[in-house]
């Protein structure tokens, strides 16, 4: 998948899995690498206002890392990689200030594939996150609230195994240990997919659970998807003087006991064109009840020339009761194998009673639709 991808459109995407270990290693090597990406938004409704700011880290998350392997002999070799997230504007590190918050792990890999400890990818991510072809348009255009974490998120504390890729086929399986004493299910999460590419055609599938969503993964749904109610429960208050909202999660967590989504995507390559599509299921559980989000998403990318590339996408939503369209664009224009400069744009039109949020990116909109522009520069080291 990743290859075909690439060779279609993302030619930045060798860069965003290029910290996942190779299939083989000739000898003992350490990499520094990164993605810096940064550019000017303008927003047509932030909480009743238009905003024109400076943002960084959307075409790609901006990072450092470095990776490694060495050799142990009889086809076994140690890698690690630590990978920290950071923002250009302030220079403050991203992931709730985690120094390797985008990825840290040791492992072991053989013929068979990679044995690894750490904080590290969900099988969603490996999976079918590439197949969100919306965010690779315009990066904001995630799928609402990121519920079903095809924004290509992370698991702590994780024992992790990921095949190698035979024939076409790769799999793999992790278990996020909670660390809370007394209770060995609280706090915890596990992932299992699977993947496989034959010529121009790709797919692949992921089921992620979380028992009880915490730290930069709790949620706060009105800032999330702009609901008023979120599991038959009140999200925000509105005085009913001035009608100001006060979102009632943006400090405390809303208690959800479980998240548990399953993904599908595929592709298939014609010429220099790349048509993709996926579904996502999600279940939220809390406060004794249950609610169920549907996605669906088309679209596609089409390599112009070597150098200039186009991307589109529409994404459709629904969850109690509510409905979500948007559509999704970008243009991007390489200036060197490791610079690119880009355009893109998102219009989101939700049903009414819910205040828009484009990827859960902006403050919610006073309306029921929101709509960005962004201008950006995108270089890789």
């Amino acid at each position: 998948m990743k290859k075909r991808l690439n060779a279609a459109a993302f030619t930045g995407a060798a860069l965003a899995i290029a910290c996942m270990p190779a299939a083989s290693y000739a000898q003992s090597s350490v990499t520094l690498y990164g993605i810096i990406d940064a550019g000017i938004t303008w927003v047509n409704n932030t909480g009743g206002s238009h905003v024109v700011k400076f943002d960084d880290g959307i075409s790609y998350g901006n990072r450092w890392g470095i990776k490694g392997q060495e050799d142990l002999g009889g086809g076994l070799s140690a890698v690690f990689v630590l990978e920290s997230g950071f923002h250009v504007g302030n220079g403050q590190l991203g992931f709730g200030g985690a120094e390797f918050g985008r990825q840290a792990y040791v492992g072991l890999q053989n013929s068979w594939g990679t044995v690894s400890l750490g904080n590290q990818l969900d099988m969603t991510g490996e999976m079918v996150g590439l197949y969100n072809v919306s965010a690779w348009a315009s990066g904001y255009a995630i799928h609402q609230g990121d519920f079903d974490r095809f924004n290509i998120d992370r698991l702590p504390n994780s024992i992790k195994f990921l095949s190698n890729e035979f024939s076409g086929f790769k799999f793999g399986g992790m278990y996020s240990f909670g660390n809370v004493a007394g209770n060995f299910h609280q706090d915890s999460a596990w992932s299992v997919g699977a993947h496989y590419a034959n010529g121009p055609f790709t797919i692949g599938t992921a089921y992620t659970q979380l028992n009880n969503p915490h730290g930069i993964y709790a949620f706060d749904p009105y800032a999330m998807i702009g609901t008023h109610t979120f599991l038959g429960r009140p999200t925000v208050s509105v005085d009913p003087a001035t009608g100001a909202i006060t979102d009632l999660f943006s400090s405390s967590a809303f208690p959800v006991d479980k998240q548990a989504t399953f993904g599908i995507g595929a592709s298939y390559l014609i010429g220099t064109v790349t048509l993709m599509g996926n579904y996502s299921y999600t279940q939220i559980k809390g406060l004794g009840t249950k609610s169920h989000m549907h996605v669906g998403e088309g679209g596609a990318s089409w390599q112009v020339t070597p150098a200039f590339s186009a991307v589109g996408g529409y994404q459709y939503t629904s969850f109690e009761g509510h409905h979500w369209n948007q559509v999704s664009a970008g243009l991007h224009y390489l200036l060197s194998k490791r610079t690119d400069v880009y355009i893109s744009g998102d219009w989101l039109k939700a049903s009414s009673g819910v205040d828009a949020v484009i990827g859960y990116s902006f403050t919610p909109s006073t309306t029921t639709t929101q709509a960005d522009v962004r201008i950006g520069m995108r270089h890789s080291f």
